[in-house]
């Protein structure tokens, strides 16, 4: 069976965790800030804060923001739900702009028909890996308003804005280290940022929302009068910490981004080769200039739509290759129904994309054979055989 994706380790992954397992801290060490440092080294920012999981990081990266109760965030109407929920969690309503056809991504045209005077953080979607353009949403909604980018699927991609994650125009970016994703910690997040109070309250956030600085206590004589171990909780946090067994896994995984980006890009290349052409079979956008794409996914589009689609996964399937549908839009699923009264056709090109999406298998280990037989299938499938 030929996974749509899967993770890429090696020996010396292995030995990285092994190496932690035989020492004296598995959480709360230093196998975590030095993987830390080592993010924002490679995204040339002074802070990154390592969180469980992807989701776990956009949840403290609005917290971070300030988002409260009363706010609204606005995300893609195309992404996982995390993008979404992340506000919810904290009491905002969440909103959803409409994706360029061209590139699949959000813009700063299309958030700016989602946008309120309640919007209290924008968090655009680097969709399959291909960079959003930031400065221009930075000009839409000005320094009032926090960007959160969304790139768990664009680590080591870049765009003439610089490297994903180097927050040029940002106030954070997050990453997922999920086993799908250019590098793994097996589960993960991170969120880079220059801004040294929100790398605060990140790490505050992801550890109870407990304050261990004396410099930094609410009530400063509760140390005075009880003794060294004395720490507040200040926020509503949670235990978002990643542990230095992923974390050593995650930077010796660090090491080897750039060779995993350019066997995603060069995936891309073959199946656009071999691809090419075939009617009523569209794909993905391309980077323009010198940006990097970071190929999470690669993304075909059938234009007759959703029965034409199932009819190609059912005969991918019986192939033995797996596929997926990256994404529903978030705003159909039952939560957001329910909880916001969002219904089919707010979001007119997110519905037409996802009427024919569906994500070919795609990761650095994927053999030329076994993508030519991907190609074949989708060739005879299609009447192009």
């Amino acid at each position: 069976m030929i996974p749509y994706s899967k993770q890429s380790l090696d020996a010396d992954d292995r030995a990285a965790v092994a190496a932690v397992l035989e020492g004296d801290w598995l959480t709360q060490g230093p196998a975590v800030s030095g993987f830390e440092q080592a993010v924002a080294t490679r995204c040339g920012v002074p802070h990154a804060v390592a969180f469980s999981s992807g989701t776990a990081a956009l949840h403290a990266a609005v917290f971070a923001a300030g988002v409260g109760p009363g706010d609204e965030i606005v995300t893609s109407a195309i992404t996982f739900a995390a993008s979404a929920n992340c506000g919810a969690y904290l009491g905002a309503r969440p909103r959803f702009a409409d994706i360029e056809p061209e590139t699949w991504n959000v813009s700063a045209a299309t958030l700016e028909a989602a946008m309120t005077p309640r919007v209290k953080a924008v968090i655009p979607v680097h969709f399959a890996g291909l960079p959003a353009p930031i400065e221009p949403i930075r000009e839409l909604v000005g320094p009032d308003v926090a960007i959160v980018e969304d790139a768990a699927h664009a680590l080591g991609g870049y765009s003439g804005e610089g490297e994903v994650g180097s927050c040029a125009h940002a106030d954070m970016a997050i990453f997922s280290l999920h086993p799908t994703k250019a590098i793994t910690s097996a589960e993960g997040g991170v969120v880079t940022t220059r801004d040294a109070a929100m790398a605060e309250r990140l790490a505050v956030f992801r550890h109870h929302g407990m304050v261990r600085d004396p410099d930094r206590f609410v009530h400063p004589e509760g140390a005075g009068d009880e003794g060294p171990w004395y720490h507040e909780q200040q926020y509503l946090g949670f235990n978002y910490r990643l542990s230095d067994v992923h974390a050593a896994l995650g930077n010796s995984q660090l090491g080897k981004l750039d060779d995993h980006v350019a066997a995603r890009n060069a995936v891309a290349t073959r199946y656009r080769e071999g691809l090419d052409g075939i009617e009523g079979l569209g794909l993905p956008p391309q980077p323009g200039g010198e940006a990097l794409h970071a190929y999470h996914l690669f993304v075909v589009h059938l234009r007759e739509g959703t029965a034409r689609r199932l009819e190609l996964y059912q005969r991918l399937l019986e192939n033995e290759i797996r596929t997926q549908v990256h994404y529903i839009p978030v705003y159909r699923h039952p939560y957001y129904r329910s909880a916001f009264g969002y219904g089919p056709g707010l979001c007119p090109e997110a519905e037409r994309y996802y009427a024919g999406c569906l994500s070919l298998p795609c990761y650095p280990d994927l053999t030329p054979a076994e993508q030519d037989r991907v190609i074949e299938v989708v060739r005879e499938a299609m009447g192009d055989g």
